[in-house]
């Protein structure tokens, strides 16, 4: 079992940045592909990044692309989301999912665990 944990999350003003980590006790994520989803309320949850087992291979949706960066350290355990000139519409609940495969998954159904989730809130 993979507990997955988010942190970083809170409130900023729209053009600030955060960066989301995400982190597991005991099983190593390194043979896991991990992604960023989120849902805002009354919508569904969506993929916002993805990225392989090594890093070296990512995947944007069109609303991150340019603002928002994925990355991991395999040897700390932790999946990170930088994001930059946030807008109020990226307002939502964030979650961090594992697959357990190795390559780059960007449909949720594919990704095995889930954490509970982290709130950003982007004050306009």
């Amino acid at each position: 079992q993979v507990q997955l944990v988010e942190s970083g999350g809170g409130l900023v003003q729209a053009g600030g940045s955060l960066r989301l980590s995400c982190t597991t006790s005991g099983r190593t994520l390194r043979s896991y592909a991990l992604g960023w989803f989120r849902q805002a309320p009354g919508k569904e949850r969506v993929l916002v990044a993805a990225i392989n087992w090594s890093g070296g291979s990512t995947y944007y949706a069109d609303s991150a692309k340019g603002r928002f960066t994925i990355s991991r350290d395999n040897a700390k355990n932790t999946l990170y989301l930088q994001m930059n000139s946030l807008k109020p519409e990226d307002t939502a609940v964030y979650y961090c999912a594992a697959a357990r495969v190795l390559g780059l998954q960007a449909v949720a159904e594919e990704y095995n665990y889930w954490g509970q989730g982290t709130q950003v809130t982007v004050s306009s």
